[in-house]
């Protein structure tokens, strides 16, 4: 299975290259507008901001979030990549990338699919209250909080570059 991580910006180009089956998309509310419009019947559209607690006037992660998003994955069998992109594809795409790979492969180690993510992108900061909120859902007692916590925060890059998170069960 092969989860891509994109910046907006090169969405496109990837799409173009890559021919990933599924797409994610994690914008602010007011950037929706710019999500791009690819494969329709197989686009989740995520209109949150990039937050790591709540905070009043912000649309914060909730786990009716990490529900779609996880609903989504079940819905993609892995033979073609599966695109995610925010705007700078370093928190929340990262994050998602980071929990589709979890749901995916329960029998991999949490910190080996962290250290993956970390191999594949040193500016990778997944966001981590997606991660704390889909590590209840999957029943991982905390172990993806803290292999998230484990490979720390990334190099600052606005924006990232484009990646591929490729794992075999």
């Amino acid at each position: 299975m092969t989860l891509i991580v994109s910046p907006l910006r090169d969405v496109e180009m990837v799409v173009r290259f890559k021919r990933p089956s599924h797409l994610i998309t994690l914008l602010d509310p007011h950037l929706m507008s710019e999500a791009p419009r690819f494969f329709p019947d197989r686009h989740l559209q995520i209109a949150v901001d990039d937050i790591w607690e709540p905070v009043e006037g912000k649309v914060a992660p909730d786990p009716g979030l990490v529900s779609r998003i996880l609903d989504f994955g079940r819905g993609w069998n892995g033979q073609s990549p599966l695109l995610v992109h925010c705007l700078a594809g370093v928190s929340r795409s990262t994050a998602t990338a980071y929990i589709l790979a979890c749901a995916h492969n329960p029998g991999l180690p949490e910190g080996d699919i962290a250290n993956a993510l970390r191999k594949a992108s040193s500016s990778a900061t997944p966001n981590p209250l997606l991660v704390r909120l889909a590590d209840d859902m999957l029943g991982r007692e905390g172990r993806m909080v803290d292999a998230v916590a484990a490979i720390g925060q990334g190099v600052y890059a606005y924006p990232g570059a484009p990646f591929e998170l490729s794992l075999k069960p």
